[in-house]
């Protein structure tokens, strides 16, 4: 909720900060930076403690940032407000993704990361609308002091209902984990996954501008509209979840085709009212869709550095959140208006397709036979070989060593 919410209340934290709507998008590309470092470095400190003590270790960190958000009284504070909420984020789903695994059979692993990932639908089907709603009434602030009171019922949740288990087994030396994090297949999905979450996220974080000033919905209405986006954001979450189960290359690759199409429709449209609502809810459902199967995907190649892997595939959604953000943000800042982001949104989607298909190429060309002659052609060739030079003309050397050796018989 506490990353997302502002992509609702953009225009109130701008006016009351006093700074430009792109400025104000930059406390969610800020957030999704922070939690980078927060990723590769906290979750390292944390792994080899029981992951139920970690968690709980995280939230109290997320309270503390958003109660000092919530009390800003500038922009630079609450930016700070935002890095510390941020460095916990990493880390807990890095962690919470493979506990989450761990509990369920080795065939509902993606369903498992997948129903951690539907808090992150909950809050965007009821907390970030609600959000919207209270800030609209209440404040901007109030939405952070809410979000810091949801920070403290987690913590009871997490102490009470959460069961505790060991440590991640067979997990590598930290060196050797890092070192299988630059493994070539690891770093590809880590950077699929920045390009094509990057996009639908930088989309995303501008829409309550564009709903308010280009399809001309009024405020009281943008609460509404983003429950439609969290609608599809649940429905998203679950439906990638079974295909990731199912076929997690293929859904990764689907999707990643479908989302750009999303995006430029959603821009195409966003003059007409109905129609954008439509796409508003597709690119929820589209854009939610790919996170079991990056997710999955990075884990399948992160043998022995699971927890490590987890971490660093959601410092890579936040690390592509921060350029998506940026870019949407330099096209409005440019003068290209409230429907560029779709079109910055799409063409990172789409580099992120294209590292899709490279991948699939490249892993079909390293399985794929040899044609080359082998072992056992040349086994195979053998007698033949023999029975030609038994049968070679006078002047061939195979048939004057049997005429010799047939005369001194």
């Amino acid at each position: 909720m506490t990353e997302f919410v502002i992509a609702g209340l953009l225009t109130e934290v701008a006016t009351d900060l006093d700074v430009t709507v792109s400025q104000a998008g930059h406390l969610v590309g800020g957030y999704a930076l922070a939690v980078v470092p927060g990723a590769v470095v906290i979750t390292p400190l944390l792994m080899r403690r029981p992951p139920k003590y970690a968690l709980v270790l995280l939230v109290a960190f997320f309270v503390i940032g958003n109660t000092l958000s919530a009390s800003a009284p500038n922009y630079e504070v609450m930016l700070a407000g935002r890095i510390i909420a941020a460095l916990a984020h990493g880390g807990y789903f890095g962690i919470g993704a493979v506990l989450a695994a761990s509990l369920v059979p080795v065939h509902r692993k993606a369903s498992a990361v997948a129903a951690l990932f539907a808090g992150l639908t909950v809050a965007n089907v009821l907390g970030v609308p609600a959000g919207a709603f209270v800030g609209q009434q209440l404040g901007w602030r109030s939405v952070f002091w809410l979000i810091s009171v949801v920070g403290i019922i987690a913590l009871a949740g997490l102490t009470t209902l959460v069961p505790r288990t060991d440590p991640e087994q067979n997990q590598l030396p930290i060196g050797q984990q890092f070192r299988t994090l630059a493994r070539p297949q690891v770093l590809t999905s880590l950077l699929t996954t920045a390009l094509v979450f990057g996009g639908m996220f930088g989309t995303f974080t501008y829409v309550e501008p564009l709903l308010r000033d280009v399809t001309g919905y009024s405020a009281s209405a943008i609460p509404w509209l983003l429950v439609l986006f969290g609608v599809g954001l649940f429905a998203g979450n679950l439906i990638g979840g079974r295909a990731a189960d199912r076929h997690p290359d293929n859904s990764v690759l689907a999707l990643s085709i479908l989302l750009p199409a999303v995006m430029l429709g959603l821009g195409s449209v966003a003059t007409l009212t109905l129609p954008t609502a439509v796409m508003l809810t597709l690119l929820g459902a589209v854009g939610f869709a790919t996170v079991p199967g990056l997710q999955a995907r990075v884990l399948r190649h992160a043998t022995g550095a699971a927890t490590l892997a987890s971490a660093a595939n959601i410092a890579a959604f936040n690390l592509g959140n921060t350029i998506g953000v940026s870019l949407a943000g330099a096209a409005i800042a440019g003068g290209h208006g409230l429907r560029s982001p779709t079109v910055t949104g799409a063409a990172l989607t789409l580099l992120g397709l294209a590292l899709v298909v490279a991948a699939r190429l490249s892993t079909r060309h390293k399985n794929s036979p040899r044609t080359p002659v082998d072992s056992s052609r040349v086994r195979a060739s053998a007698p033949r070989l023999s029975a030609t030079v038994s049968r070679c003309p006078v002047r061939g050397r195979g048939c004057r060593r049997a005429r010799t050796s047939s005369r001194r018989r």
